[in-house]
């Protein structure tokens, strides 16, 4: 079974660090680097505070510590709560308060997994690092690496990983990135980890489960304002435009109304100079197809700009399917994307990820759609 693609030292006097979440996808990930000989030894973060009632971290320490007991190898514990406020958090907050809808996630990877954890495992002595995520890594002969999507189509994470440097990519293995899903659940239950069907966690890390709007109401003032159709009806009030993103279809409170049909309710857009959330009936409705964005300066994986324009597809949320389109170069580094078919729900805040084939070049912040939508009909 290959899951340290194109490694060519001696797994027996490399130390490779783990990233243990107590999750079973980490815990196979250690499993399997040790069944291959590596040194392997565990490092389990907390990023969050740990008597904040909305964070599970105590709770996942205990299942990590569990495996590696089970394992019979080291479990580091390290704290980078203050990072992740200063680094993650506060970008977080701040985009959601300006009306975007920013992908912590991706944050993360870059500023806390593949920077200060991969920090800190070096200062342990580690050679590599490892998590539990679903991609792959292709070492080429000049000593840089292609980050490729995982062979499991449901469970790539290539989409989160387009932001890492080139240079922590070269000191990190992704054993699960040739693994389905439930190839990996069975081979926790073949090492007898109790945490064998622990559900996967769907939440941001520092949420959990929990409702996000209650959440971020912790940290965000309301701010009520008017839901209008493209018409000008108002349809209802909004609690606040941070609250709410593009696409969104639950949590609008809009019940049956005279004159209209039964489709349901979506965000279609935000206005934020009047506080204006404009909502419409349809999953399809034209004001949330766009096919063209512009985006924020882009991150490449091989660590410099391909030449513009290109040809490629690229994914504009998690779990899509990657689309035909063409990418041209901005000032800045920033850039403009054209798909050959509108796309739905473009989002602010939101990356746009690019692909050739399996191979993920790259992507950016979203800032803004463009065409294919109506003009406005004035309140």
């Amino acid at each position: 079974m290959v899951t340290t693609m194109d490694f060519t030292g001696d797994p027996a006097s490399t130390r490779v660090i783990v990233g243990m979440s107590g999750g079973v996808d980490s815990s196979v990930a250690a499993w399997l680097l040790q069944e291959q000989g590596f040194e392997v030894e565990g490092l389990f973060m907390f990023n969050w505070d740990a008597d904040d009632a909305y964070c599970t971290a105590a709770e996942d320490f205990q299942d990590a510590r569990r495996v590696c007991e089970e394992l019979e190898i080291p479990l580091h514990r390290a704290t980078f709560a203050e990072q992740y406020r200063q680094r993650v958090f506060s970008h977080f907050l701040a985009e959601y308060q300006a009306g975007r809808t920013p992908n912590p996630d991706i944050l993360c990877n870059r500023e806390i997994k593949f920077d200060v954890f991969l920090d800190h495992a070096r200062r342990l002595g580690a050679d590599y690092i490892a998590t539990g995520h679903y991609a792959r890594l292709r070492r080429l002969t000049d000593g840089s690496v292609s980050l490729l999507a995982g062979i499991d189509p449901g469970k790539d994470q290539s989409y989160f990983l387009h932001a890492v440097s080139q240079a922590a990519l070269r000191q990190t293995m992704f054993p699960l990135g040739e693994l389905h899903k439930r190839k990996v659940r069975q081979l926790a239950v073949e090492a007898g980890f109790h945490n064998h069907a622990r559900k996967d966690s769907t939440g941001i890390c520092f949420i959990g489960e929990q409702d996000f709007s209650r959440f971020l109401g912790r940290y965000l003032a309301t701010d009520p304002g008017p839901m209008l159709t493209p018409e000008g009806h108002e349809v209802g009030r909004h609690q606040g435009l941070a609250f709410y993103t593009l696409g969104q279809r639950k949590g609008l409170g809009i019940g049956g109304r005279a004159g209209a049909d039964e489709r349901p309710w979506y965000v279609l857009d935000k206005d934020m100079a009047s506080n204006t959330l404009y909502v419409g009936q349809g999953h399809d409705h034209p004001w949330l197809m766009h096919d063209q964005l512009d985006s924020g300066p882009a991150s490449w994986i091989i660590g410099r700009p391909p030449a513009l324009p290109l040809r490629c597809s690229a994914r504009v949320r998690y779990r899509q399917q990657s689309r035909p389109c063409q990418v041209e170069a901005l000032t800045d580094g920033r850039c403009r994307v054209s798909f050959d078919e509108p796309q739905w729900a473009i989002t602010p805040g939101q990356s746009v990820v690019f692909y050739d084939g399996e191979t993920c070049l790259g992507g950016a912040v979203i800032e803004a759609r463009r065409q294919c939508q109506p003009a406005r009909v004035s309140a």
